[in-house]
C-alpha cells in the first residue's frame, strides 16, 4: 500500500477549507483527473459518493464512503472496484490570526499489482496538484468575497464644483 501526504498552512477559517473538501460533487469543477462526482446518500455526517477519476489512458469508476467530522477532520474510504483499500484524510488544524494548517494523506491499495503500480506513480504525482487546486479555489471563494466585502462598504467620492 502506498501512502502520500501533503500539507499547505492557509489563511482561511478550518469552516471555509473544511466546506471546500466537503463539497465532493464540485470536485470535476476545480480539482485535476475528477471527471465526475455524484452523492447518492447521505446520513447525518456520512455521505456515499459515485466517482470517476480519470489518469492519462485509464478511466476508474468507484464508490466511496464520506464521514465528516466538522471542522476538524474528512475520512473518504472505498474498497469498490479496482480500490481494495483506499483511505483519505482531510485534517484541519486551525492557526493564530484565523489561519489553518490543512493535510491530505492518502492510502491506496488496489486489486492488481500492475494497476496498482501505475496509480500509486500517478498518485506520487496527484496529491501535491490536488492539494493545490483546493488551495486556488480557497483563494477564488474567499478573496473574491473577502474584495466584494470591502467594495460594499465604500462609496464613490463625490466631484466638487467650485
Amino acid at each position: 500500500m502506498s501512502v502520500h501526504r501533503v500539507r499547505r498552512s492557509l489563511p482561511y477559517t478550518r469552516d471555509q477549507l473544511f466546506d471546500i473538501a466537503a463539497d465532493v460533487e464540485r470536485y470535476p469543477d476545480f480539482v485535476p483527473w475528477w471527471v465526475a462526482a455524484r452523492v447518492w446518500k447521505r446520513e447525518d455526517n456520512v455521505y456515499y459518493t459515485d466517482q470517476v477519476i480519470r489518469f492519462a489512458m485509464m478511466r476508474k469508476r468507484f464508490g466511496s464512503k464520506t464521514t465528516l467530522q466538522r471542522p476538524e477532520r474528512i475520512d473518504v474510504t472505498s474498497s469498490d472496484g479496482v480500490v481494495r483499500n483506499l483511505h483519505l484524510t482531510w485534517l484541519f488544524e486551525p492557526r493564530p490570526g484565523n489561519g489553518c494548517q490543512v493535510s491530505l494523506a492518502v492510502e491506496l491499495e488496489l486489486g492488481s499489482p500492475l494497476i496498482e503500480d501505475l496509480f500509486a506513480r500517478a498518485m506520487i504525482h496527484a496529491v501535491e496538484p490536488i492539494m493545490s487546486a483546493f488551495e486556488t479555489r480557497a483563494h477564488r471563494l474567499y478573496d473574491a468575497a473577502a474584495r466584494k466585502s470591502l467594495t460594499a462598504g465604500k462609496t464613490a467620492p463625490r466631484a466638487t464644483t467650485g
